[in-house]
């Protein structure tokens, strides 16, 4: 079955409640008097609540309310927030910078309305620690506290130990904040134009700059 309403013609009752172009109410009018008047305000004749007794019918430019209708689903699929699940794996003895580098996607994975799954991988004699990995990631849910929470709590998984973090925000809110900090970012280029050229050529100058020696370590006693 169509899901599209019956139009003009193809409505069948001998009368009809009609709705103006603007929304006001005509009254229970025949049907030959509803076709009549969409044809002097040259538009359709729509049926809108074909279950109601006699049926609703509305005078509106069809072809417009379908494209309308078509750009408001087109631009809710493009806003809709799909859940996102990234994975961050780690070793259990791993390197302080190593450390924070990760920690840093985590971040901004959180940032950005999405779950992280972190993966604490051992090998060899590691297997025997666990602790080690439980350690880890309670000390990574710790440090990215403010923008997560532990979702799922850490369990061994073979060689394995899993933990998963989910943002305390949204994915919706996320992906709104972004759209308004490009925004942000778009209108002040456009106000200061020459703002963004003299950064770079602040950052060209710096690059060329001789760098300082470094200073001498003092002598062990």
């Amino acid at each position: 079955m169509s899901a599209e309403p019956r139009i003009n013609d193809r409505i069948r009752v001998p009368e009809v409640r009609l709705v103006g172009p603007s929304g006001e109410q005509v009254g229970i009018v025949p049907l030959a008097k509803a076709l009549e008047l969409a044809q002097e305000y040259d538009l359709d004749l729509v049926e809108v609540a074909a279950n109601a007794r006699p049926p609703v019918c509305k005078l509106m430019d069809y072809g417009k309310f379908k494209y309308e209708s078509a750009m408001k689903a087109r631009e809710a699929r493009k806003n809709q927030a799909h859940t996102v699940i990234k994975e961050m794996k780690l070793r259990p003895k791993i390197d302080p910078h190593d450390y924070d580098t990760k920690k840093g996607h985590v971040v901004r994975f959180l940032k950005q309305g999405d779950k992280v799954k972190i993966t604490i991988m051992f090998r060899g004699r590691e297997q025997s620690r666990p602790e080690l990995g439980y350690r880890l990631l309670q000390r990574l849910a710790e440090d990215v506290q403010d923008l997560g929470f532990i979702e799922s709590n850490p369990k061994q998984d073979g060689r394995n130990m899993i933990m998963v973090l989910g943002p305390h925000k949204k994915k919706t809110e996320a992906m709104a904040e972004a759209r308004q900090a490009q925004e942000a970012r778009k209108a002040d280029a456009k106000a200061n134009p020459g703002k963004s050229q003299n950064a770079a050529e602040t950052e060209g100058e710096a690059a060329e700059a001789p760098a300082e020696a470094p200073a001498e370590a003092p002598a062990e006693a």
